[in-house]
């Protein structure tokens, strides 16, 4: 594919965007064209850069999301697993990360005294010395001791492991930049080639998904998966703000998108977003 058919890819509906609406121009243009006695030979060279675009970005993706999904599994399995799992050994007494951890563990051991004293009341357990019960208790304690104790390696190999990841991914983005230009361009292509309908309905979906009504609650899980996975503790007082500022962030920053760009390349299709959200 020779570099000057390139320039078409590089070029985003958002650069293009003027003070005759979009619409208008592109009737002229499709005008224009028909006009053109080397119209089959442009939309055949248009028809190429379209395919090559489209292969390039696939390939790029695919590339982008399996490369450092790999290396997170090998690095984790082969690399950082066995120092992390030889440096815990060797410190036994370590088994907590932090106090949220602490707090899961003694409030799963209470419940299953509770529930040992509920089936000994009930005579589900007969014959239940104290020795028996002590002995029982100090099983589960030993169990969710090793648990825990494997949430906490696993917590420290999952920051390591990303941490390579994250590397690995933003070195992809950085020596491919031609790549991901014509990635950008494929997907600005994608999304403003939609009809009016379909943007509005996108706008709404991820609008009210992230910054919704009941959005608060989605964060609060994510961000609760996202503090246990990396072994942080789960402060109340730092999800609460974290939710209570962020999606207040995500709204600006649609509202400022469509107020600068979409408002400009497809009035129409704010138009039937404010229509639809009416």
């Amino acid at each position: 594919m020779k570099y000057w058919n390139l320039r078409k890819i590089n070029q985003s509906p958002v650069d293009k965007a003027g003070i005759i609406p979009r619409s208008i121009s592109k009737l002229f243009d499709k005008f224009k064209k028909e006009l053109d006695p080397n119209a089959e030979v442009e939309a055949l060279e248009d028809f190429k850069v379209a395919r090559y675009q489209t292969l390039t970005s696939v390939k790029y993706v695919i590339f982008l999301l399996i490369m450092p999904i790999l290396i997170n599994q090998i690095s984790k399995s082969l690399v950082f697993g066995p120092f992390v799992n030889y440096l815990w050994n060797k410190n036994q007494q370590s088994i907590f990360l932090n106090h949220s951890q602490e707090e899961r563990a003694f409030a799963e051991l209470q419940r299953f005294e509770e529930k040992l004293h509920f089936e000994i009341l009930i005579g589900k357990i007969d014959n239940a010395s104290q020795k028996t019960i002590n002995h029982r208790i100090t099983g589960k304690a030993l169990e969710l001791a090793q648990e825990y104790a494997n949430e906490s390696s696993c917590a420290v190999k999952n920051i390591l492991s990303d941490l390579l990841s994250c590397t690995v991914f933003v070195s992809i983005l950085i020596t491919n930049k031609r790549q991901f230009s014509i990635l950008k361009s494929f997907i600005n292509e994608l999304i403003y080639g939609l009809s009016d309908t379909a943007k509005a309905f996108l706008i709404i979906l991820f609008t009210d998904m992230f910054v919704g009504f009941h959005s608060p609650h989605g964060w609060e899980v994510i961000i609760e998966a996202i503090l246990r996975r990396f072994g942080l503790p789960e402060s109340r007082d730092f999800i609460f703000l974290f939710i209570s500022t962020f999606p207040v962030i995500l709204d600006t920053i649609f509202k400022y998108w469509i107020f600068r760009y979409l408002n400009k390349i497809s009035p129409s299709a704010v138009a039937t977003y404010h229509n639809m959200n009416e």
